[in-house]
């Protein structure tokens, strides 16, 4: 499944338990010899939610949280029949997100998920790459992200600059990375390069903490649509300053594959 081209394995692990999900994510994850993902989410069950999710990146390492993985989860819940709530909650590392699934004619057309309230630093940091200064802004989304504004966003080399900046040691737990440019008050254009997975078509947290720093910049209102590699999401501060965020969520695929130690796929 997809959202805004954010795609990952999913599986239910109520009906198939998954052992070693940091190896299996590693496995599956790579293109032309597995299914080829930006991770792996695991659908289980919760004592304190209607279902919890685990998402592992490709390089194995467990996320505290996926906005499209949120979303895709909602649709799949939905339409597989494991429930007949269109309002649903949901366990992840980073707390409890409430999903809203608007349904035409049985089939989930878009997914908001309220993802909480960010936390924005009021002070901006610079970073020195390859001879070239970024400032970036700090937000967290239950996850960390450095949000850098740009006044082109093609001119950002992200397989030059993002790793460089995910693992420098001002970031203890590495960080999200996006590039941001601002083409008017309510349409922003975003690139991202994610902890643990590189360049992926689209980011719900990032889109989520782009948002939070224009709004705190003063650069934009505080409902906009972000633009990403793979689609936009309709990203919106409400007045309790929780971020609700909107958009898709795509099957694209079912199979099997086998879950032994020698993966081969069917």
């Amino acid at each position: 499944m997809h959202g805004a081209g954010n795609d990952y394995i999913y599986v239910n692990v109520i009906e198939n338990p998954l052992p070693n999900p940091h190896e299996k994510a590693v496995e599956w994850s790579k293109y032309h010899f597995g299914i080829g993902s930006d991770g792996l989410v695991l659908i289980d069950k919760s004592d304190i939610a209607d279902f919890k999710m685990r998402i592992f990146n490709a390089d194995g390492s467990e996320a505290m949280m996926c906005g499209n993985a949120v979303r895709c989860i909602g649709k799949y819940t939905y339409e597989q029949g494991l429930t007949d709530k269109t309002t649903l909650t949901l366990e992840t590392l980073s707390g409890i997100k409430i999903i809203r699934l608007h349904v035409e004619n049985g089939a989930v057309k878009t997914v908001t998920v309220d993802m909480g309230v960010p936390e924005v630093e009021n002070k901006d940091m610079e970073l020195i790459v390859n001879g070239k200064t970024f400032v970036g802004t700090k937000v967290s989304v239950g996850n960390p992200h450095f949000v850098i504004f740009v006044d082109d966003i093609h001119t950002v080399d992200l397989h030059d600059v993002g790793p460089i900046i995910e693992n420098n040691p001002v970031f203890p737990d590495r960080t999200n990375v996006e590039f941001v440019e601002v083409r008017d008050n309510g349409h922003v254009r975003m690139r991202v390069w994610e902890r643990g997975s590189g360049i992926t078509m689209a980011c719900g947290t990032g889109a989520c903490a782009t948002l939070a720093a224009c709004v705190s910049k003063g650069k934009t209102d505080k409902t906009a649509v972000v633009e990403m590699d793979g689609g936009s999401l309709t990203i919106e501060w409400d007045a309790n300053r929780h971020m609700q965020m909107t958009g898709n969520a795509v099957t694209v695929f079912e199979g099997e594959i086998e879950a032994s130690e020698r993966t081969s796929i069917k």
